[in-house]
């Protein structure tokens, strides 16, 4: 599956340049019988600012109003026909706890993704849900 992750991996980079976001933009792909099925990126709910950052006390940090790519990836692929079940998501940052539990109950079965976060909470609950995870690169 190695050149498949390849070419997904690469889209996924790609679609991540969509984000507004200055500190990090990050992509994501589901992908379902060799199909793309739902991409996101992270960034402000539709109809909202574009602008994923604010200055708190002289420091940008992120506005709580910004889904991450995974969510938004999700997200939109519920307000579609297809159905996530047994998908592979590909994503360029391994996914923070709240996306991981969208992944379990979306029952997407392969996580790969790229940059590894200070915080692998998300990362090991995906395996103990039984979720395939590979680190893109790690393999």
């Amino acid at each position: 599956m190695k050149n498949r992750d390849d070419k997904y991996m690469a889209m996924a980079e790609i679609w991540s340049t969509n984000s507004y976001a200055v500190r990090a933009k990050v992509g994501a792909l589901i992908v379902k019988d060799s199909s793309i099925i739902a991409d996101g990126f992270n960034g402000t709910p539709s109809g909202f600012d574009n602008c994923c950052e604010e200055m708190v006390d002289g420091e940008l940090v992120t506005k709580k109003c910004v889904l991450h790519a995974e969510a938004n990836a999700i997200t939109k692929l519920a307000k579609s026909t297809q159905s996530s079940v047994g998908a592979t998501l590909y994503v360029t940052m391994c996914p923070c706890m709240e996306c991981s539990k969208l992944i379990v109950q979306a029952g997407i079965r392969r996580v790969v993704y790229g940059k590894a976060y200070r915080d692998l909470s998300g990362v090991n609950l995906l395996k103990e849900a039984g979720i395939e995870v590979v680190q893109y690169g790690e393999e």
